[in-house]
């Protein structure tokens, strides 16, 4: 299990080839999920500790998108898979 931490725009002090995966801690939140939409886009889907979930969007280490507040894991790749996020 790793641990990362963003500044909000990128995963700091994180190769580029290294892929946060699940049960790792991303900014204190636990990885519940994880998908892959092309080649460029991956996402990782977060739980904090009020169980919402949060999903991030990263290309490398650079977060190109961030969604918070989903009520559950289902609602949150819902949203993943309809190009919303």
């Amino acid at each position: 299990m790793a641990n990362y931490v963003s500044d909000g725009k990128k995963l700091i002090n994180v190769e580029y080839d290294v892929v946060p995966g699940l049960n790792d801690m991303v900014d204190g939140m636990r990885i519940i999920s994880t998908d892959k939409r092309s080649q460029d886009e991956y996402a990782i889907f977060l739980q904090d500790l009020n169980h919402t979930v949060s999903c991030y969007v990263l290309d490398e280490v650079f977060i190109v998108g961030k969604v918070d507040g989903f009520e559950n894991l289902v609602k949150a790749l819902e949203a993943w898979h309809n190009d919303e996020i």
